[in-house]
């Protein structure tokens, strides 16, 4: 079993090591652990306990010693004054994890090139999958595995498994730019992971994923690693199965059973049918559930409901509401009847109605500016300016490739639709480009947009990064947007084919656009005082 119950989280306790003051996972800070990975136990000269020790002196004593450093010491000290400071401890001061460092006094003696600290480690050997010649197959079935309870021993530290992980994982973090606290910390978890591992065995998701996650290990890295080198099984509960359990929680077994195949047809497509989006299946779900859940109290199967019910639980909404749900009912019934579920369609005949869209109206100057204040990053402004000068969407922005941009003939794609670039998107995509440069020089996503958790991935970045910025502002970036199309209608004329052109909007998008910019446009005429003709002096 494992030392904490299921969801324990450790408090905050007291290195073993430094006795440094902090919330951390094991008995050791992190920097403690990594301190003794590269030291061995031995007895400190200074406080005479067994510890790992660097220059005969135990971690708690550097720590001590660079403590009673000069604040002014501009340079490194050379080894006899570093030894002399050592000896020079008589005592400690208890600090919290991560608080001790004085800036200006540390006390590594200097290596060639300036740089302070041991020189950095030389990369893996190159490795392969090791040889099953000669080998133990396992005879009986592979029992799940605790690794909350597992460390590496010397033997698994230096199991070829390992060294080929570890191969991987240094080329991975080569070509996706992890930097060097990811690449200590998937080795830390490829070294638990492949802790008495032998061939023919299966790491499973559901074994490996809480041990890792409450040591801080990133488990995505981690399992990537194991994924390449084919030895991990994805167990794991796909989320639209719980959600759908949720959903269907309440309603009677048939039109549970039912309610379930519509939504895994809907999902997945059937012989006449593509499959939908999962927001799609989500919404359609969610809107039908209520009328499921009424007529679950009085029937068994679908095949039981009639017209009257469905006219009677539309009487109890009115607006979207009522329009949504009936389109989800239309869209069950309709299935239930090609699937033979039902003799006859309750809902045909039921018309929906044709939706009355409002006139939309442009976003008052204000409103523009706070955005404007409120994007203060680079990648925000490069944001902000896609949707208020080219009318990109949140998704189409975040599936910005960087093949996408040509700037030398100062063009951008944008879902297929080429956009010439002003001179104001041109800037700061070079702003963007140099930060982005900078900040992530190895990245290996070719997302134009990255931050700091898709830089070490190809994946783009999330809808909710990307509208972040002006979240909780009246110029959304989906206002922005609509405002920017309604401004061309207005500036060219109303016209749906050249507002479809420019945009790549639908027929029926381009039309309401137009129908909108007339609208506003004669009333805005109407606004006007007219002129009298007999005024000779009206200007």
């Amino acid at each position: 079993m494992s030392r904490y119950p299921k969801g324990y989280r450790k408090a905050a306790d007291s290195c073993n090591s430094c006795l440094a003051w902090g919330v951390f996972s094991g008995r050791l800070c992190p920097t403690c652990y990594m301190f003794a990975r590269s030291h061995e136990d031995a007895s400190c000269e200074g406080c005479r306990r067994l510890l790992p020790l660097k220059w005969n002196y135990c971690r708690l004593c550097w720590c001590q010693a660079r403590l009673n450093a000069r604040p002014d010491a501009g340079q490194a000290e050379v080894d006899g004054e570093v030894r002399a400071r050592l000896k020079a401890v008589s005592h400690h001061q208890l600090f919290f994890m991560g608080l001790h460092y004085r800036r200006g006094s540390a006390l590594s003696a200097p290596r060639f090139g300036g740089g302070r600290g041991a020189p950095r480690k030389p990369p893996p050997a190159p490795a392969s999958r090791p040889s099953a010649i000669g080998s133990q197959r396992p005879l009986f079935e592979q029992l799940a595995r605790d690794y909350t309870r597992t460390g590496p021993n010397p033997g698994d530290l230096a199991s070829p498994w390992l060294a080929w992980a570890k191969y991987l994982a240094h080329r991975f973090g080569e070509t996706r730019g992890w930097g060097r606290n990811i690449g200590f910390a998937v080795n830390r978890g490829l070294s638990i992971a492949l802790t008495g591992y032998v061939e023919g065995d299966v790491i499973r998701h559901s074994e490996i994923f809480a041990p890792l996650r409450a040591l801080d290990i990133p488990v995505g890295h981690t399992v990537t690693v194991l994924q390449e080198m084919g030895i991990f099984l994805d167990d794991s509960t796909p989320s639209f199965e719980s959600w759908l359990t949720e959903r269907l929680e309440g309603l009677a077994p048939g039109i549970r059973a039912e309610a379930e195949r519509w939504t895994r047809t809907l999902r997945d497509g059937g012989p006449r049918s593509a499959p939908r989006q999962p927001g799609t299946v989500w919404l359609y779900l969610n809107r039908a559930r209520p009328a499921l859940l009424d007529w679950s109290a009085r029937y068994d199967h679908l095949r039981e409901v009639t017209r009257e019910d469905i006219l009677t639980h539309l009487k109890t909404l009115q607006g979207h509401p009522r329009r949504d749900q009936l389109i989800a009912l239309r869209a069950l019934f309709a299935w239930a009847k090609r699937a033979g579920l039902v003799f006859r369609n309750p809902t045909s005949r039921i018309k929906v109605g044709q939706y009355e869209y409002g006139v939309l109206q442009p976003l008052a100057p204000d409103q523009v500016k706070r955005s404007v204040a409120t994007a203060a990053t680079p990648a925000a402004r490069l944001i902000l300016a896609l949707a208020a000068v080219h009318a990109a969407r949140v998704a189409q922005i975040a599936s910005l490739q960087l093949d996408d941009l040509d700037t030398g003939n100062r063009r951008l794609t944008i879902a297929g639709q080429v956009h010439p670039l002003d001179e104001l998107t041109m800037t700061l995509l070079t702003t963007w480009l140099a930060h982005r440069r900078t900040r992530w020089p190895n990245t290996a996503n070719r997302h134009l947009l990255i931050n700091n958790q898709t830089a070490t991935r190809t994946s783009r970045a999330s809808n909710h990064w990307i509208s972040a910025s002006l979240r909780g502002q009246d110029a959304t970036l989906e206002r922005l947007r609509v405002d920017r199309q309604l401004e061309e209608a207005l500036a060219q004329g109303p016209d749906p084919l050249h507002l479809a052109e420019v945009f790549g909007l639908d027929e029926k998008t381009a039309m309401r656009y137009a129908d909108s910019a007339r609208a506003l446009l004669e009333q805005a005429a109407e606004q006007q005082p007219r002129r009298n003709p007999l005024d000779r002096d009206a200007p």
